[in-house]
């Protein structure tokens, strides 16, 4: 394997069966199975340049696991305030609210497993409440404009809650293969309906 397999092997973790790969300079998000690419989703990253440093609202770089997984049975674009459903839909928001970066319909919270690059410190993922969540503004997917996390569809995102469990690895970077033999190149990412217009939210 390349950066994955090495960084695995160096910490002591074996790879499980399902690995998210978010390639930050293309804005798309793969679900592999094995070897297999299962689905490719458009994501946003930060608006700033990729950072690992806490502050920097970059997205942070690096092998991740999902440490939780939050907002199962909630309706698509359930805005969550520090990770508890509102009971509002984003579209239900002052637009001064909605005009913001909300976080919808499900959190996968990410954990950093190389000390000193995401984990520990002034880099630590976790401690920067670093999401992979839904979106209030999924007409921007694609281009950079989260503070730090990973912004998906809302109906993608819940596709996806579903498939994942606490402990799968989550890769952040521009590699172009994660494990031998090669990946599947797979479709070309397609952008999820909208579950309403207008949006969820952060922290």
């Amino acid at each position: 394997m390349e950066r994955v397999n090495k960084t695995c092997a160096r910490l002591g973790i074996k790879p499980g069966e399902r690995i998210l790969a978010v390639r930050i300079s293309t804005a798309t998000l793969q679900y592999y199975r094995g070897a297999a690419l299962v689905k490719s989703y458009v994501v946003s990253t930060s608006h700033r340049p990729p950072s690992n440093v806490k502050h920097s609202l970059g997205t942070p770089r690096g092998l991740h696991e999902i440490a939780e997984r939050i907002g199962a049975g909630q309706p698509p674009g359930m805005v969550f305030k520090s990770r508890a459903p509102t009971g509002r839909h984003f579209s239900e928001f002052p637009e001064a609210e909605a005009a913001r970066q909300l976080i919808t319909s499900r959190i996968l919270w990410l954990r950093g497993l190389e000390p000193g690059v995401n984990r520990g410190g002034e880099v630590d993922s976790h401690e920067r409440y670093i999401y992979l969540h839904g979106t209030n503004h999924e007409d921007r997917l694609g281009e950079p404009m989260s503070a730090g996390c990973i912004e998906m569809g809302n109906l993608a995102v819940i596709e996806l809650y579903d498939e994942v469990r606490v402990g799968d690895l989550v890769w952040i970077g521009d590699c172009n293969r994660l494990t031998p033999p090669p990946l599947q190149t797979g479709p070309r990412p397609v952008a999820h309906p909208r579950a309403r217009p207008g949006s969820a939210n952060r922290r």
